[in-house]
């Protein structure tokens, strides 16, 4: 009878409550019954027990100075609490694992804790999963480990495209486009700098991407670059409101070679009324070159 989980909760709690007969409460003990009791509702299928058993073995562990074990066992609440559709548990709960990861100086763990928590929160709270992505790729950022965020700005911008908040997407890609630079990754630079542009022309703000196109062409390589001369093609095939062009650019290799949350994006191009572009486009020339601004 020892191991019924429902008994070893009762003896954990009696463990860790002070009385006229314990004056310290034994969290070494406890905390060992709470993990059993954890593990064992977890095996009945009694979520929201196990849920409570591994949030107080977290509790236990960490009052043992282990945070490493506090969190791994934060981690197990939320994902029961994933099991549960509790989804403000599983934002809460992952951010907390995170937190004790961190007090370790783990930073990658850390940032695996939030990025377990924004997978699951996708469909069922994808603003807060987008926060969490945020957090999680800032945890690499200040840690120079940029080069192990590259999926989970991917995984941002994803969202972002599915809530149709383009302008936040494109940022994202140009936040990836930072990272890789800095890690002196260039193909994934400049691939993300495309990629950029395309959500900028599949949202119909061509003034947007043209603007970034110059931005990222500040960098000599991208120009020259696959990627940069497909910004460049299909930059000009807009500006002469060349629909046959623009849809030819869209299905080349290069935008062949991008994530498939932006291939879709492309093989819709163009999604609005291109001969607005050209028009805006032919009076921008005609206005006076100003000979002190030769950006």
């Amino acid at each position: 009878m020892g191991s019924d989980p429902e008994k070893l909760i009762v003896k954990a709690d009696k463990l860790t409550k002070l009385s006229l007969t314990r004056w310290s409460a034994d969290w070494r003990n406890a905390t060992v019954l709470y993990e059993q009791a954890g593990v064992g509702f977890r095996l009945a299928k009694n979520y929201e027990k196990a849920k409570v058993a591994f949030e107080k073995a977290s509790k236990g562990q960490e009052m043992l100075s282990s945070q490493w074990d506090a969190a791994k066992h934060m981690e197990s609440a939320a994902a029961l609490a994933k099991e549960l559709n509790n989804w403000g548990e599983v934002a809460d709960f992952y951010r907390r694992a995170s937190e004790l990861y961190t007090e370790c100086g783990r930073s990658q763990p850390a940032s695996d804790a939030l990025a377990k928590g924004a997978r699951a929160l996708e469909d069922a709270a994808p603003d807060e999963a987008i926060q969490l992505y945020t957090d999680a790729c800032s945890i690499l950022e200040e840690d120079g480990k940029e080069q192990m965020a590259f999926d989970l700005y991917r995984a941002a911008t994803s969202i972002y495209i599915k809530l149709e908040k383009y302008s936040d997407a494109a940022t994202f890609l140009l936040r990836l486009g930072l990272a890789a630079d800095k890690c002196k990754a260039t193909h994934s630079q400049f691939k993300a700098y495309l990629s950029a542009i395309v959500v900028y022309l599949y949202a119909h703000d061509f003034k947007e991407a043209e603007k970034c196109y110059n931005d990222c062409s500040q960098i000599d390589a991208f120009q020259s670059s696959d990627q940069g001369r497909c910004s460049s093609k299909l930059l000009s095939a807009y500006a002469e409101g060349d629909v046959e062009e623009i849809k030819r650019v869209a299905q080349s290799s290069t935008i062949s070679n991008l994530d498939h949350m932006i291939i879709r994006l492309a093989r819709k191009l163009p999604t609005g009324d291109v001969s607005a572009v050209k028009a805006n486009a032919g009076n921008e020339q005609e206005e006076p070159l100003d000979e002190d601004d030769l950006t």
